[in-house]
């Protein structure tokens, strides 16, 4: 037995690793809290079911699950990546959670890397919950798979970055009030629910810039119409992911 069998040999976990380790642990939190599984979750599935059983909303002709379904895909995206991410990131800053694991061996941009980790996790299983709810109803999507994977990923970068840009410059109270509100404002004016064409030409000319009505309208194109490649939806979630996680990159405060 040699003389250093027993010395302890201190240091930090490989890198990849600690971002595993972190992204369960991220995983594990969000699935364990009830208020962000109702958002994430239960709100979604409970729309699909009921607009598509309840004539409330003119979606147009055909059936009007295949109208739905890729609106509520939209949302499911928005409620994780920008408003469950928003309010859970500015409590963590507020409570000092964020400037201790600043401190840790894990670099910061590991850190947000877990937490992207955490919430591409639970949009798998929304998506994956989401569509056999859809086709219980009825639906019938179409499409290229390829063209609906670039969408919810760039709409899942643009909503990450405005997640974290609001948690990283408001205070924490002032992030769970606006990042539900527009949450809320979203679901009614970004063609989730209600057709972009319902809305009077101005206004639904600047809707349709925002990242929900593009998410929303390219997945609708693609799922509901079987159309090509949405360059154009697909440029704008990308000009706002570029612009939302710049601007978090550079704004955001740790404390």
């Amino acid at each position: 037995m040699s003389a250093d069998t027993f010395v302890p040999r201190p240091g930090a976990a490989p890198l990849p690793r600690m971002i595993r380790a972190q992204a369960a642990l991220e995983t594990r939190m969000l699935l364990r809290n009830g208020e962000q599984l109702l958002l994430t979750v239960v709100i979604p599935a409970l729309l699909l079911v009921l607009f598509s059983a309840v004539d409330i909303v003119d979606t147009g002709e055909g059936k009007a699950v295949d109208f739905l379904a890729p609106g509520v895909l939209a949302l499911a995206v928005m409620s994780t990546a920008f408003t469950g991410q928003a309010i859970a990131t500015g409590f963590e800053r507020r409570y000092g959670v964020l400037k201790r694991l600043g401190a840790s061996p894990l670099p910061r941009w590991a850190l947000m890397t877990a937490k992207t980790c955490s919430v591409l996790v639970t949009e798998v299983l929304q998506v994956v919950l989401l569509t056999v709810i859809a086709f219980a109803l009825g639906w019938s999507p179409q499409g290229n798979p390829l063209a609906v994977l670039l969408l919810l990923v760039l709409g899942t970068a643009a909503f990450s970055g405005l997640g974290l840009l609001m948690a990283g410059t408001l205070k924490a109270e002032v992030t769970l009030a606006a990042a539900n509100l527009v949450f809320l404002l979203l679901l009614v004016g970004g063609g989730v629910i209600v057709p972009m064409e319902k809305f009077p030409g101005g206004v639904r000319t600047v809707l349709e810039l925002l990242p929900i009505s593009a998410l929303s309208d390219g997945l609708r194109d693609v799922l509901q119409h079987g159309a090509g490649m949405p360059w154009g939806d697909l440029g704008i979630l990308a000009g706002w992911a570029v612009l939302g996680l710049g601007a978090a990159a550079r704004l955001f405060r740790w404390e």
